[in-house]
């Protein structure tokens, strides 16, 4: 019987309260975010909030808590049912159970249960790169060990993903995955190679799909269809560019009503920046900075290669998303459609990543001796 290991450490404070920051500041930005909206849909400005915390929050901290005081080994011998299980999932929104929105499959309802299976999957798919990869150093060296079934693994997330359509969630899943398998050690003529392979297939995609075309076109030249394909961006920059050094004040945006898409999803930046100004902006993407650093920290002191993976691949997911969500936003990439992690309205989306840093405090816990 193997013994049971006991934890070296405290759990990283800085990481957990810097955490908590970001889900508090969401939680208080989403109710300015969304009150013009849920009072004009709803008759309860409250309305958003109120299913935020019901269904992104409760579960979340559950998931937490779960992540935090479950040692962290024990994810590794579930590593393949629980990718199974997404994967089925996954499958479940081309069926009668999945639910279409803005022209895409990305929910399933099962007995009133609404959930989106792509954010379950960034869970249980580095929970199983990071068993897989941990387990043997020769599959970042060998091609047909490791390189070959790491392309079927990636190959086979990212087409489930583009189907729905979610693109930008595909590609962010494999960024992420190729760090990891460059963490574990692969060659990098393997690591090239995937990174080609998919670049190729990506840019193939958007080629043959107007409006993902049409969504790099419009980031080329902002201001072809001001009115049309240009107006989300036109209009999160003015409302940026509105908020100045201190901002307009909390609850005040003239823009997340009327003018702004999307004010409580992948817009949501826009508004913090004209309610909280130039001030509140770099604050909230500082925050990020520390969460991010931090996490790549406990990575980089993880006791094994099983925990260094799972806290570098769960904090990567996380910034890299916040990242290309501000980025976008900001009119520094193409729009994305992207949520910012803790603060976007999602109930799906915030309990997986309360879940994953739930794993991360734990692997803080087993510092390397």
């Amino acid at each position: 019987m193997r013994r049971r290991e006991k934890p070296s450490a405290s759990p990283d404070y800085v990481f957990i309260g810097t955490l908590a920051a970001l889900v508090v500041f969401g939680l208080v930005m989403l109710a300015s975010a969304s009150s013009d909206l849920a009072k004009d849909k709803f008759g309860d400005s409250f309305y958003y909030l109120k299913r935020q915390l019901l269904h992104g929050l409760l579960p979340g901290v559950i998931g937490f808590l779960i992540g935090a005081f479950i040692p962290y080994r024990t994810w590794e011998r579930f590593a393949t049912p629980l990718l199974i299980t997404s994967i089925i999932l996954l499958l479940l929104v081309f069926t009668p159970l999945g639910l279409m929105s803005h022209g895409a499959r990305r929910w399933v309802n099962i007995y009133g249960f609404v959930f989106q299976p792509a954010e379950i999957l960034k869970l249980t798919f580095f929970v199983y790169l990071s068993a897989w990869m941990g387990k043997s150093k020769k599959r970042g060296k060998s091609f047909s060990e490791g390189f070959l079934p790491f392309l079927f693994l990636i190959g086979l997330m990212g087409a489930l993903l583009v189907l729905q359509p979610a693109t930008t969630t595909a590609i962010l899943i494999l960024v992420v995955a190729a760090l990891m398998y460059f963490t574990a050690g692969a060659r990098l003529t393997f690591l090239g190679g995937a990174i080609l392979l998919a670049a190729l297939v990506i840019g193939l995609v958007i080629y043959r799909t107007p409006y993902r075309l049409e969504r790099v076109i419009t980031f080329l030249n902002p201001g072809r269809d001001a009115q049309g394909t240009g107006y989300h961006i036109d209009q999160a920059q003015i409302a940026i560019g509105s908020g100045g050094i201190f901002g307009v004040g909390y609850g005040k945006s003239t823009t997340k009503l009327h003018y702004l898409p999307e004010p409580i999803g992948d817009s949501i930046f826009a508004v913090i920046a004209e309610e909280l100004g130039f001030i509140g902006a770099t604050g909230a993407i500082a925050a990020f900075v520390l969460f991010t650093a931090r996490g790549l920290m406990i990575g980089r002191r993880a006791r094994d290669a099983f925990g260094g993976l799972l806290a570098t691949g769960f904090t990567a997911l996380i910034g890299l998303q916040a990242f290309v969500n501000i980025a976008a936003i900001s009119g520094l990439v193409p729009l994305t459609g992207l949520p910012l992690p803790f603060i976007s309205y999602g109930g799906t989306a915030l309990a997986v990543f309360l879940a994953m840093c739930g794993i991360i405090a734990n692997v803080s816990r087993y510092k390397r001796t």
